[in-house]
């Protein structure tokens, strides 16, 4: 391979666990989402359009729908003969295996596999946020200051920085205090948890960090802070535009009806950076004259006949003569019945709902998630 580029290793073991019943089965980054994507989309294609050829993919948590959507990497072009796509998940060795045990011990466990990928930066992403960045601006701003490490950092609501590390800047943008979720934040400027460092300075903080027996092997709570301790060059890269982890059931039902908001910088059908992912190769979808629809997302295979406002349908969904759909997010190969009304959902893969059923009401602040098996009100 060739020396003196980046590569990307995108931590996507998460299990997500207050996604509840969307993560029952899968890893976070393989929920569905959009319609017609995968949250891990959105960070690979990113790479993708940021001209990044070579990336990792960290697994852990029930990885076997992940790495099926992964494949070789065919929709994001990472199926090179040389370099693309590889999934690195946790392994035994002479000494025995283990999971991961935090962010920073699952690269320390692959610095084999990434020495051998021989990169003098590495771009660390995480595989459940919802953005656009071109992560060679980040890149080339790394370079331009000089740094040991880049965090790209965001302005978050003021209420809600306490649930972020949170970046203390110079006029320059050099870090010289990161708090780790703090009670009483000093600013709102948050890490988005997407960081560039020089391989070689990180592999030696990685089995600093790994022989340190306090520590929990994290970014933010270990690395980060151990670095600045040092007196290392760290900066901030302001990002502006729409991010969003979904990392709530409510987080998740707001920011796929996010998408239907015209003014939302996301913009998913912007030609210039276009959001890859596994087509089906369905039919296409069919309105019957019988339907009504409004400010909605319908994707391939669907055949509509009754009524849906303001909502998100994944493939293959079904809503017959008479159901009213409404503030929803539909996931594929559900069935709304004639009679059925549904608002402020989650309705979740293969599930049908009766004729019978009322579930969500739009005057009431709450989100309904609805499995073949469970129904969860948030």
């Amino acid at each position: 391979m060739v020396k003196n580029k980046m590569v990307a290793l995108l931590l996507a073991g998460g299990q997500g666990s207050r996604l509840k019943l969307l993560t029952k089965d899968i890893a976070k980054p393989a929920v569905p989402f959009g319609g017609k994507y995968r949250i891990i989309d959105f960070a690979l294609s990113n790479a993708t359009n940021s001209d990044i050829s070579d990336i990792a993919i960290l697994t852990q948590y029930k990885p076997f729908e992940l790495n099926s959507h992964l494949g070789i990497g065919a929709p994001w072009d990472f199926d090179t003969k040389a370099g693309g796509l590889v999934k690195l998940s946790p392994f035994a060795s002479e000494s025995g295996g283990r999971w991961f045990t935090g962010t920073a011990n699952a690269i320390y466990e692959n610095i084999d596999s990434i020495d051998f990928m021989d990169p003098e930066y590495v771009l660390i992403l995480s595989g459940d946020h919802i953005y656009k960045m071109n992560y060679k601006k980040m890149l080339n701003y790394h370079i331009e200051k000089q740094s040991d490490c880049t965090i790209a950092a965001i302005q978050v609501p003021m209420e809600e920085a306490s649930r972020f590390g949170i970046l203390n800047t110079d006029p320059d943008n050099k870090v010289y205090e990161f708090e780790e979720k703090p009670a009483q934040p000093k600013n709102n400027q948050a890490s988005m948890g997407i960081y560039i460092f020089k391989w070689d300075k990180l592999k030696e903080y990685l089995i600093a960090d790994e022989n340190d027996e306090n520590s929990e092997n994290d970014f933010g709570k270990n690395i980060i802070p151990k670095m600045l301790k040092a007196g290392e060059r760290l900066f901030a890269f302001n990002f502006k535009g729409y991010w969003k982890d979904v990392g709530t059931v409510r987080s998740y039902w707001e920011s796929n009806l996010d998408l239907l908001d015209e003014e939302n910088d996301l913009d998913i059908f912007d030609r210039s950076w276009r959001i890859y992912t596994n087509n089906l190769n369905l039919p296409p979808q069919y309105i019957a004259p019988s339907a009504y629809v409004d400010r909605t997302m319908i994707n391939e295979g669907c055949f509509i006949a009754g009524r849906v406002e303001h909502s998100v349908l994944f493939s293959n969904v079904r809503v017959e003569e008479g159901a009213q759909v409404k503030n929803s997010v539909l996931l594929s190969n559900c069935v709304i019945k004639s009679g059925a009304k549904v608002t402020n959902s989650i309705i979740m893969e293969d599930v049908v709902i009766e004729g019978d059923r009322v579930i969500g009401d739009e005057n009431l602040d709450q989100v309904h998630l609805v499995s073949c098996d469970d129904e969860i009100v948030e």
